[in-house]
């Protein structure tokens, strides 16, 4: 049975030197059962970007080259930019990741048939078949502190497993504070109703944020396990280079200071941010 085509729903993703990634990615959104109207590749000065105008090219898809790393949302608002002004959802996706050929089409009536969301994510797979968890709470001060001291060194914490939801099961759909950014099905109108990704997060939290700011809104975050994708690089095993780690960590501080913006939180806002820069250091240090 051919493929059904879904004007109103575009896919996008984010390209830094990702031509390896970007034939597999492709090929799973052509092999989606329903497959989206407009497909759009944002290039973040890729020093491949010559392969990715072929690749684009050869496929019908549209590329759009920022000519700078302009950072993960700031390239992702770029890409829903261009899309037409018809489409109603977009599918933001990581290159790095494989769809089920229905997860598209699943995605998409659990936005239909839920009105009030803003986003809804798929259950995100590791390579090796467990369950990412990609669908979490907000961090609140005790989870956030819990989970920044001792999710290296006691993984199975409860400040941890309560912020990641573990205690929830991954088949349970539910309503959550924040969904992965690797793969998520965004309302456009709620997405530009609340300015789309912030760009000031280069990288990192930029998807807790807008989880943040979709609940301010009165959007909903959803999570519909029966969707179902692959997130190739997510059991990565290679320790995080120092500019990632201080990447990481300018972005948890930047959350911090806009969740706890209140000027009756400075003293607060002080400590978390000074406890932050401790444990960036720390973690540099440790990594050589």
């Amino acid at each position: 049975m051919p493929s059904a085509t879904l004007d109103r729903v575009a896919v996008v993703t984010v390209s830094y030197n990702s031509g390896g990634q970007l034939p597999a990615f492709l090929d799973s959104v052509a092999a989606l059962s329903t497959r989206p109207g407009s497909v759009v590749v944002a290039d973040n000065a890729s020093a491949d970007v010559a392969e990715t105008r072929s690749l684009t090219a050869a496929r019908g898809v549209r590329l759009v080259e920022l000519g700078e790393n302009a950072g993960y949302g700031a390239a992702v608002n770029a890409a829903v930019r261009a899309l037409p002004p018809g489409v109603e959802y977009v599918l933001v996706s990581n290159p790095d990741v494989a769809m089920s050929a229905d997860a598209l089409a699943v995605l998409v009536d659990a936005l239909d048939r839920q009105p009030a969301a803003g986003a809804v994510g798929p259950r995100i797979l590791n390579p090796d078949g467990t369950t990412y968890p990609s669908a979490r709470n907000l961090p609140s001060l005790r989870t956030g502190v819990g989970h920044a001291l001792l999710g290296t060194p006691w993984p199975t914490n409860p400040w941890t497993r309560a912020y990641r939801a573990e205690t929830q099961s991954p088949d349970r759909r539910r309503s959550v504070g924040w969904l992965s950014g690797a793969c998520v099905l965004v309302r456009r109108r709620a997405f530009d109703e609340v300015g789309g990704f912030d760009p000031g997060y280069f990288m990192y939290f930029e998807d807790v944020d807008l989880g943040l700011r979709l609940g301010r809104a009165g959007w909903l975050n959803a999570y519909e396990p029966d969707a179902v994708v692959t997130h190739i690089g997510g059991l990565s095993t290679k320790k995080e280079s120092r500019r990632m780690v201080l990447a990481h960590h300018r972005s948890a501080e930047r959350f911090l200071r806009r969740k706890y913006a209140s000027p009756l939180l400075a003293p607060l806002r002080w400590a978390l941010v000074a406890g932050l820069r401790l444990r960036a250091w720390v973690v540099v240090r440790r990594a050589g």
